[in-house]
């Protein structure tokens, strides 16, 4: 009979990856400041065609910024513990569906439950159990 289960996937923080893990936020908080000046831009526009009532408006405005506001210093976070973090680091990464096969008198432990795949720069260096 075969199953499906979940596998975590992690990865090994090398000098790539952390390159591509902060690239990949700076991108992300560029985006959210493209995104805070557009909604500035927005509210400006529709206050002066006054046809929405400027508390509401501003309001709904602040409430949008301020969500990317609150997501950009997260990221300020992420950023900081990125730096803290040692080369070799294990990172969570994701976890994935696998099919596996399992019979009559196997043992669940080690067929179903407990695996990890670990990726270096994107390549699998070892599937092992917890």
């Amino acid at each position: 009979m075969k199953i499906l289960h979940k596998v975590s996937v992690k990865k090994i923080l090398t000098e790539t990856t952390k390159e591509t893990m902060v690239k990949q936020l700076f991108e992300e908080k560029f985006q959210l400041h493209k995104e805070c000046e557009q909604l500035l831009f927005e509210q400006k526009k529709l206050e002066r065609m006054k046809k929405y009532s400027s508390v509401q408006l501003q309001a709904q405005f602040d409430k949008q910024i301020a969500t990317r506001k609150e997501k950009i210093k997260i990221i300020d976070f992420q950023l900081e513990q990125i730096e803290l973090l040692p080369i070799g680091a294990e990172l969570d990464d994701q976890d994935v569906q696998v099919m596996t096969e399992i019979h009559i008198g196997d043992n669940w432990e080690k067929k179903v439950a407990n695996k990890v795949i670990i990726l270096e720069d994107g390549i699998v260096k070892e599937i092992r159990e917890r």
